[in-house]
């Protein structure tokens, strides 16, 4: 390795909430400035060290929400004097969370940078669009937040539906993406038992949603440890009972079993030139080496994993044959099989530990959970993993090893 190649380092970050259980009360400043100072006490460094933060967010909730990256920094620690930005780039955003901090320690406006994202999709309101100037007569709708986010802007579609053009088009059986969605779920199993995904996560106090307020008139607490969304003790025959989640037409492929949930969390990783790294003790945990954008028809949104891994392979020489360990956000189970297919991805090292149904479907986290993963592996540099993610208007996909 060189001085100024850019590593990884100190992933953490919390468990992943269900939709409108354990996080649901917990602002999202919290969970970022939780994940951050978890990051820095694995790394054994100060936080007046950090000179930049980048905090990934497609939904900004509370009132600190356009200001969340800067309110995060501050709270953990981090110097006045240090810099913060966030950043959009919707199923991306944790993705460029790192190859922005990336970009800020290879041109050397930063030394040591903090990648962090988070999603409290829970808190996320409806909208009224008509009170602003006055409501008319009769009754005013509410729109709620998250049909924003999970709707093509293109062709108002759900994501599910861009699923299941991309099922019809290429020809996937709902059989093949049950099988890999029961997969999924063993696998999340077998990472908890393992302790590899505890390895991972930093324990959070939440509120007892379920418990009395104590004497003070406080809710009380309790310490959130494990993902609340994972279901590995579920069966094939469950799945296979399952009714399509999106086209209910008689052709819907596409079912709660074999896509991904709706989940809150946060995460932060360590960017920092090797230079840095060595000065400061900071564990060299990855490397970066490179990382490719590729557009794709927004209609078929998940076919994206395709041409941009081919990209990253053509920019750095390799071949599927080169890679060790492969992480594609299963946002549905198709974007995994159409990547196997037509790549030639063997399904073995391919996210072996953990994906995206039993887990997450929070866009600036997915990379961000991934990347922690392989810092808690066995620390060999030489081996080189791909990760890849498909985002919602098909205008951008990232995979880097």
């Amino acid at each position: 390795m060189k001085d100024d190649d850019i590593i990884l380092s100190s992933g953490a970050r919390t468990p992943f909430g269900d939709f409108g259980k354990a996080l649901r009360d917990v602002p999202l400043h919290q969970m970022g400035v939780h994940v951050v100072q978890a990051c820095l006490a694995r790394a054994g460094l100060d936080a007046s060290k950090v000179d930049h933060l980048v905090f990934g967010n497609t939904a900004p909730v509370d009132h600190d929400g356009l200001f969340v990256s800067r309110k995060i920094a501050l709270l953990a620690g981090l110097p006045e004097e240090s810099s913060a930005l966030g950043v959009v780039r919707a199923c991306g955003t944790g993705s460029q969370a790192i190859v922005s901090a990336a970009q800020q320690i290879a041109s050397g406006h930063s030394q040591i940078a903090v990648a962090a994202g988070g999603e409290n999709y829970s808190r996320v309101p409806y909208l009224s669009h008509s009170t602003r100037w006055g409501a008319g007569r009769g009754p005013t709708t509410l729109v709620d937040g998250l049909d924003y986010i999970y709707r093509c802007p293109f062709t108002k579609e759900l994501m599910g539906d861009t699923a299941e053009n991309l099922t019809a088009r290429f020809g996937y059986r709902r059989e093949d993406m049950d099988a890999w969605g029961l997969m999924s779920q063993q696998r999340a199993g077998a990472g908890r038992a393992s302790g590899f995904l505890s390895r991972q996560i930093a324990p959070l106090a939440v509120p007892d949603l379920g418990a009395r307020k104590g004497a003070d008139g406080q809710p009380a607490t309790k310490l959130f440890e494990h993902d609340e969304f994972p279901r590995p003790q579920i069966t094939a025959e469950k799945l296979a009972s399952l009714k399509p989640a999106f086209r209910h037409d008689g052709q819907g492929q596409v079912t709660a079993g074999n896509s991904s949930g709706v989940t809150d969390g946060a995460a932060a990783l360590l960017v920092a030139s090797r230079r840095a790294a060595l000065e400061h003790g900071i564990p060299v945990q990855a490397r970066l080496v490179d990382w490719a954008v590729v557009g794709v028809a927004p209609e078929i949104m998940g076919a994206g994993p395709v041409p941009a891994i081919a990209k990253l392979l053509q920019r750095t020489g390799l071949k599927v044959a080169d890679i060790d360990y492969w992480e594609i956000n299963e946002a549905f189970a198709v974007v995994n099989l159409h990547a196997e297919r037509e790549l030639g991805i063997p399904r073995e090292p391919h996210d072996h530990h953990r994906h995206a149904p039993p887990g997450r479907h929070r866009r600036p986290l997915r990379h961000h959970q991934h990347v922690p993963g392989l810092g808690h592996g066995d620390g060999d540099l030489d081996r080189a993993p791909v990760m890849a993610i498909c985002r919602a208007s098909g205008l951008l996909d990232f995979a880097y090893p």
